[in-house]
């Protein structure tokens, strides 16, 4: 029987995609909110990882049980880099609507060939004992001009996958789980953690 895992994220987007792909493999996925745990650690990192660590281990020793912390955002190439680990308060603004318009406002006069860009997850499970895990994911696309498309959140409207021809918010679920930078992390992360529990990871 697969463990119970607590998700240290108050993101229910991610908290839904985690649940799907992990659920599928017989993982149990909690959140906080289902243990009655508040834990919300100051994200001082200077990277994705850091702070997927630092979520990781402060909800591990609040909850007392295996932990996943989840730090992804988007990264434009055009912008330096930007909005990186900034990518849930850019601009200070609160909303995703907000967030996408300040997005492209930053990037006008910016043509399509000079908009890459690459999503970014960076997973780190937190064990009781002391243990963690970490794993990696990207995907590559294109920031467009405006919005396409109504499902995902945060920049998914924006980001579009040139090899499909739709913006991550036009993929249905299954689609998005099978080519998105938090579907490759998790991947990554489920391949180390076999490698764990059945000690091939010497």
């Amino acid at each position: 029987m697969k463990m119970t895992i607590v998700c240290a994220t108050g993101n229910p987007g991610k908290l839904r995609e985690i649940r799907e792909i992990m659920g599928s493999r017989g993982y149990n996925i909690l959140s906080a909110g289902d243990l009655g745990v508040s834990v919300q650690p100051e994200e001082t990192g200077a990277t994705f990882e850091e702070n997927a660590v630092i979520k990781a281990r402060a909800m591990a020793a609040a909850a007392h049980l295996p932990s996943l912390g989840d730090d992804s955002g988007l990264e434009v190439d055009a912008l330096g880099g930007a909005p990186g680990v900034l990518s849930a308060r850019y601009g200070g603004l609160s909303s995703d609507e907000e967030r996408n318009e300040y997005l492209l406002g930053n990037l006008s006069g910016v043509p399509a060939s000079k908009r890459g860009a690459r999503f970014v997850c960076c997973l780190c499970c937190a064990f009781p004992d002391g243990r963690i895990i970490t794993a990696r994911g990207t995907c590559g696309g294109v920031i467009l001009s405006e919005p396409r498309g109504k499902n995902g959140f945060g920049y998914d409207p924006l980001f579009l996958l040139p090899e499909l021809g739709k913006t991550m918010a036009e993929l249905d679920a299954r689609e998005k789980n099978s080519v998105s930078h938090r579907a490759r992390a998790i991947r990554s992360f489920l391949e180390e953690m076999e490698k764990m529990f059945n000690g091939t990871d010497k």
